[in-house]
């Protein structure tokens, strides 16, 4: 059966969702423009996980009735346990860049800004670092700007951590304790030395690296059909181009 890489991606962050090692996700908010990580929320409703899921830009039946602030309000009451930020850059120490490239404010490339992430950051107790683009301009040895920190001093108060980042290579978990990630599994196709070449961060490597699960049949089924029919409203052309799915006229 063949496998779309966006599938695969979706499958890889459900997993990391249900990780026994990590607190559990009793309420996951996906932010704007977000369909891989919203799949994998979907995926893992559907498959009778007990979990409430609130997407900032459903369309319809959207809980959140002014938008961001309200999201603010829950993550600061400690009332949203997962969060996916990404970055225009993001370093080896789980700092991401949504600034721009060069001196503040970004005098080279811009970027679209960093909006709620740092607080997002502080304050959820997980959070799912993803990039599709895996390669040396955004996986950088350094962001040109911090806009949220991956970790942060003693005595700074934070409630969580980067768990893990997911690229379109491969699946890298972080360990905040040493501020610094470790390579969890490769995509088809890749191995460590395409890795290291497309990465500007120094990062460890176990004797043995484990190939990223392909999706069982199972939630092939699901991700095809109930979680596209959840997400066909408000991401159609995702669906009609990883689904082959369109909305009805």
């Amino acid at each position: 059966m063949s496998i779309r890489p966006e599938e695969r991606l979706a499958a890889a962050l459900a997993r990391l969702i249900l990780d026994p090692r990590a607190p559990p996700a009793r309420h996951i908010a996906v932010g704007a423009a977000s369909p891989i990580p919203a799949a994998a929320c979907w995926l893992v409703k559907k498959q009778g996980h007990t979990v409430r899921l609130s997407l900032l830009h459903k369309r319809s039946g959207n809980p959140f009735t002014e938008g961001s602030r309200e999201l603010f309000d829950l993550t600061g009451q400690g009332r949203i346990d997962l969060f996916f930020l990404g970055g225009g850059q993001i370093d080896g120490e789980a700092n991401i860049n949504l600034v721009g490239t060069g001196g503040w404010p970004g005098t080279g490339v811009r970027f679209p800004g960093s909006f709620g992430s740092a607080f997002m950051y502080f304050m959820t107790p997980r959070t799912i670092l993803f990039r599709e683009e895996h390669s040396p301009r955004v996986l950088v040895k350094r962001v040109d700007n911090v806009s949220a920190p991956g970790v942060s001093p003693p005595g700074v108060f934070r409630r969580g951590t980067a768990q893990a980042l997911v690229t379109g290579r491969c699946v890298f978990r972080f360990d905040p304790a040493r501020a610094r990630f470790s390579l969890e599994s490769l995509h088809p196709g890749e191995s460590v030395e395409s890795i290291r070449a497309a990465t500007g961060f120094d990062f460890d490597v176990a004797d043995a690296v484990p190939l990223t699960p392909d999706p069982t049949e199972a939630e092939l089924a699901l991700l095809r059909g109930p979680v596209c029919d959840e997400m066909l409203e408000t991401y159609p052309e995702f669906c009609a181009r990883v689904f082959g799915r369109k909305q009805a006229a």
